[in-house]
């Protein structure tokens, strides 16, 4: 039971009807706070090239621009969760819109790449808060039997604004700069505040216990940046001091983050979770489909537009077949994996979402969009369909019903660590190294093969640890790992449907 500092009217303990007035703004508030978050996931890589050539950046500052913003959201995402319950939602949602908003103008006024980068780590805490409470005040302010419904009216809101995420963000590249991609995000927030402040009640989890886990999110904060960093500059600036440095204090915080989780009183990761092989292996298939999507998309929007030509707009029309198989077909996956298990989806799908991937080899000066890149990306959004929401189900069916909420949370933060440092890693490895404005050369295609590679790996170790059959009987409100998944949906005395993320 949540504890509430106010209470709707007809209720009893807070909780609105989804299909009464006050349950409507709730959700509406919750979609324009999460959709600024996921507008951001999608429309920036769209953007990056003009950024490239305005302040002219080479590929290091363009992985920055992305990582910075996917660096803060992956290390404080369960920070964010668990500061919600402690301090109260509403609370947290509205500084998150706030502080996300007054990033967003520093972005759109940036003088230069350093503060843009800037602006984008600061961008990168504000949606730390705003995606995990997006659901938390769907889960704190409605009733269970409206709950599951409210949900999915979320999910398709928010699959409508990653779906357009590209669509908008090119257009505005193209008609008036990628400036406006940032600013797009402050009559949304304002919106979002304003709908907050006057519809939504303050909700509190159970009082924790201990002190909040401040260390450890800090320590995993110093971790990733330190990696990411040097991962990042060492390949142009060579290995400096600097750079020698971040990588040992990274190094080093990320090692020390689990021994630290032991000894707090509420960890912001529970160790103990990842005794179940199941659920160490779901989250290995996470780690290994994610870092191939992340860093796959990022240098696809670089190589349409700096080597093929491709326009800001069209450049993003081009990539929304898979978000369009996506929406469509994740829900089929979900209905299929409760019924047959999730061994078979999550291992044949990161199998196909490879085959994608290999095809977008092709994608080279000269190739034609019908016959070269559009079979590739139906096949690789058909791979991820059928892998996304069999996954939330393996992670969830892991574990007891009580660590339902954790294994969520942590299934989200890797997702999202992933495609950070997939997006560090993968330009390294595959020789790429154009400067500004300059075309990706033969390294665009060894990119996509050993993405595929990788995402291929995820599907046999899912094949050697997920169970056949893997019951779920209660489904938390998760964050969301990536902008075109669908969140799942709670079981409810009166609804038990299967997971879809």
């Amino acid at each position: 039971m949540n504890a509430h500092d106010s209470q709707a009217p007809g209720t009893t303990d807070g909780r609105v009807s989804g299909r009464s007035s006050a349950g409507r703004w709730l959700v509406a508030a919750a979609v324009l706070g999460s959709g600024i978050a996921f507008l951001d996931g999608t429309v920036v890589n769209v953007a990056l090239p003009s950024i490239g050539r305005d302040f002219s950046a080479g590929l290091t500052r363009q992985q920055w621009v992305l990582d910075g913003y996917l660096l803060t959201l992956s290390a404080l995402l369960l920070a964010g969760g668990a500061a919600g319950d402690r301090y109260g939602r509403r609370r947290l949602f509205t500084g998150g819109l706030i502080v996300f908003a007054l990033a967003s103008v520093v972005c759109g006024l940036a003088p230069t790449s350093g503060w843009l980068i800037g602006a984008r780590l600061v961008q990168g805490i504000g949606a730390a808060a705003l995606v995990p409470g997006s659901l938390a005040l769907i889960d704190a302010g409605i009733t269970g039997v409206d709950r599951g419904r409210v949900v999915g009216i979320w999910a398709g809101m928010s699959g409508v604004t990653s779906a357009a995420g590209p669509l908008i963000g090119g257009w505005l590249v193209d008609v008036a700069s990628w400036r406006w991609v940032f600013f797009l995000n402050v009559p949304l927030a304002i919106g979002g505040l304003a709908i907050t402040g006057r519809h939504v009640t303050e909700s509190r989890g159970a009082p924790a216990a201990g002190r909040p886990d401040v260390f450890g999110a800090l320590t995993i904060t110093l971790g990733l940046g330190g990696i990411t960093y040097a991962l990042i500059e060492i390949p142009t600036g060579g290995a400096t001091p600097l750079t020698l440095a971040a990588f040992f204090v990274g190094a080093t915080a990320l090692v020390s983050f689990p021994l630290i989780e032991r000894r707090v009183t509420a960890p912001l990761l529970p160790l103990g979770i990842f005794g179940s092989r199941q659920f160490s292996g779901a989250n290995l298939t996470t780690l290994a489909v994610y870092a191939a999507l992340g860093g796959a998309l990022f240098l696809l929007a670089l190589q349409l537009q700096q080597s093929m030509g491709y326009s800001a707009l069209v450049a993003g029309l081009a990539t929304v077949p898979i978000t369009v198989i996506m929406l469509l077909g994740s829900p089929y996956a979900g209905a299929a994996s409760a019924r047959t298990g999730s061994r078979a989806p999550m291992t044949l799908g990161p199998l196909i979402a490879a085959a994608g991937l290999g095809l977008l080899a092709r994608a080279v000066p000269g190739a034609h969009y019908p016959s070269a890149m559009l079979p590739a990306l139906v096949v690789f959004g058909i791979g991820l369909a059928i892998t996304v929401a069999p996954l939330t189900t393996a992670v969830l069916a892991a574990v007891s019903d009580d660590d339902a909420g954790a294994a969520s949370g942590i299934n989200n933060a890797i997702a999202r660590a992933a495609g950070l440092l997939a997006v560090a890693i993968l330009p390294v490895a595959a020789g790429i190294h154009p400067g500004p404005g300059q075309s990706l050369g033969d390294g665009f295609p060894r990119a996509m093969i050993i993405a595929a590679a990788l995402c291929a790996a995820g599907g046999v170790v899912a094949f050697f640890t997920v169970r056949t059959a893997t019951p779920v009987t209660a489904h938390p409100l998760p964050g969301v790992n990536h902008a075109c998944q669908h969140p799942c949906t709670r079981n409810t005395p009166t609804q038990a449907s299967p997971t879809h993320e």
